[in-house]
This record gives C-alpha cells, sequence and structure tokens, in this order.
C-alpha cells in the first residue's frame, strides 16, 4: 500500500503490520512483538507503537491482554455500521438481492468530469468497476453501478466475477482494514442517452443518483459508489422518532 509523506508516522507502522497480519506473517493466535521491540524495528516512540497499536484494535485484528501481550485475533464474520436511524448493512441490502452484470473492469484516471460525478480527486487512478444490476430472475434493470476502488485496494477487481453483494466487505478481508463510515448523498438526474439504453427507459426522464463514499478507519477513500435508479425502480423510506428530553 502506498504511503504519503505527509501520513502520520503512526499510520505507517498500523499499515505495515496490518498488512504482516493480513498476509500470515502473524497468524491468528500469535504474538506481535513487544512495544520495546516494535520501537527498535520502526524507530519511533512508544507512543507511536501506542497509536499504531490502537489503530489494529479498531480494525478487529488484534487485542491486548494483561501479561499476554497483542495478540492476533480472528476477524469477526459480521460487522454492524450505524448511522443515525438505519444500519449501513440495511442500506446495502438491495446489493444482495440484484446481481451485478460486470460490463468493464480497468484501471482510470479522473478527469474533470468524473471529478465531479464521484468527488474524486482529478488526475487520480482508480479501478472503475462498471455494470447494471438485475433482480434475480429479472430482465429488468434495477439500476447502473458504478465502483471506484482505490488503487491500493484495487486487487479486489480479480475476484469480482465470481462474487455478489457489496464489495467493501471484500476489501476488509483482502486488506484487513475497517470501513468505519460511509457518507452517502441522493440527487435527481436525468437519464443520458447512455444510460438510457441500459436502464431501458426513456432518456431524459426522471433518476436517482446515489453516491456512497466509503472511509477507512486510516480517513481513507477506499470506495466511491454510484447506482442511478429510474425514478420508477427506486424507493427510499425512513422512519424517524422525536427524541424525549
Amino acid at each position: 500500500m502506498t504511503v504519503s509523506s505527509t501520513d502520520h508516522r503512526y499510520l505507517q507502522v498500523a499499515r505495515t503490520l496490518r498488512k504482516e497480519i493480513v498476509d500470515g506473517v502473524y497468524p491468528v493466535g500469535s504474538q506481535l512483538p513487544t512495544e520495546q521491540q516494535l520501537c527498535e524495528r520502526f524507530a519511533v516512540s512508544r507512543y507511536t507503537v501506542r497509536e499504531a497499536l490502537r489503530r489494529l484494535r479498531e480494525d478487529n485484528l488484534v487485542e491486548s491482554r494483561p501479561r499476554a501481550g497483542t495478540l492476533v485475533v480472528p476477524r469477526p464474520t459480521t460487522n454492524t455500521y450505524v448511522q443515525d436511524v438505519v444500519s449501513i448493512d440495511d442500506l446495502l441490502a438491495f446489493a444482495q438481492g440484484a446481481q451485478l452484470a460486470i460490463e468493464s473492469n480497468a484501471m482510470i484516471s479522473v478527469d474533470d468530469r468524473l471529478a465531479r460525478h464521484t468527488g474524486l480527486q482529478a488526475g487520480s487512478q482508480w479501478l472503475a468497476v462498471r455494470g447494471v444490476r438485475r433482480a434475480d430472475g429479472s430482465d429488468t434493470a434495477v439500476c447502473t453501478t458504478e465502483y471506484y476502488i482505490n488503487r491500493a485496494f484495487a486487487a479486489v477487481g480479480r475476484l469480482l466475477q465470481r462474487h455478489t453483494g457489496p464489495i467493501f466487505p471484500l476489501i476488509e478481508d483482502l486488506f484487513g482494514v475497517s470501513i468505519v463510515e460511509v457518507h452517502q448523498e441522493i440527487v435527481a438526474v436525468t437519464v443520458t442517452p447512455e444510460l438510457a439504453d441500459k436502464l431501458k427507459v426513456s432518456a431524459g426522464s426522471a433518476a436517482m443518483e446515489m453516491r456512497r463514499t466509503y472511509t477507512t478507519s486510516d480517513g481513507e477513500i477506499a470506495q466511491v459508489t454510484v447506482n442511478t435508479h429510474p425514478s420508477s425502480r427506486y424507493r427510499h423510506s425512513m422512519t424517524m422518532r422525536r427524541v424525549k428530553g
């Protein structure tokens, strides 16, 4: 994983240890080196090492036990990510029942138009995966889907033809990171001629565009997803309750 010169030193240490855990250098049940040994290895302070280990604990890769040191633990099979009202797992549930037919899968450089569309930095490189989602047993397109995956995690692209459901759990499992925040924006758009052909609707008709930005515990954008739904095939519901007090 590429580390910029502006990254904090503890993030560099955490990323190195995270990769070694994922690669099996430190298998589940094994003990990480002591804080003193890590200080000497990375030529950093004890504070820096402790911050790095805190990151690994937040990613559910290790746990610290009295007199036992820091142990590598199995990653949980499920995670719950909570917004104020709904869980992110619920938010992404449609992906479990809608198969993605991938049309393209390639590294791209973000131009100005795509930067406005995705919120990504112009000139940066991302793995772009594009296709159409269809409900199980149906030929009707639920939406078009665009995934833009951080080049540091681009290896997941090799797994997508055999994968169903959201991509971010693959990123978490392969690279040992945790997605801690998903920011979602929903805007009304009109269907372009290109999308009209894929969605089997009229060009210029109304659609809802949903953009989600997935951020890791390191503050790094792992993935941006853009789904475009014809207005007649999209419904968003939310229940709000008054807080007493």
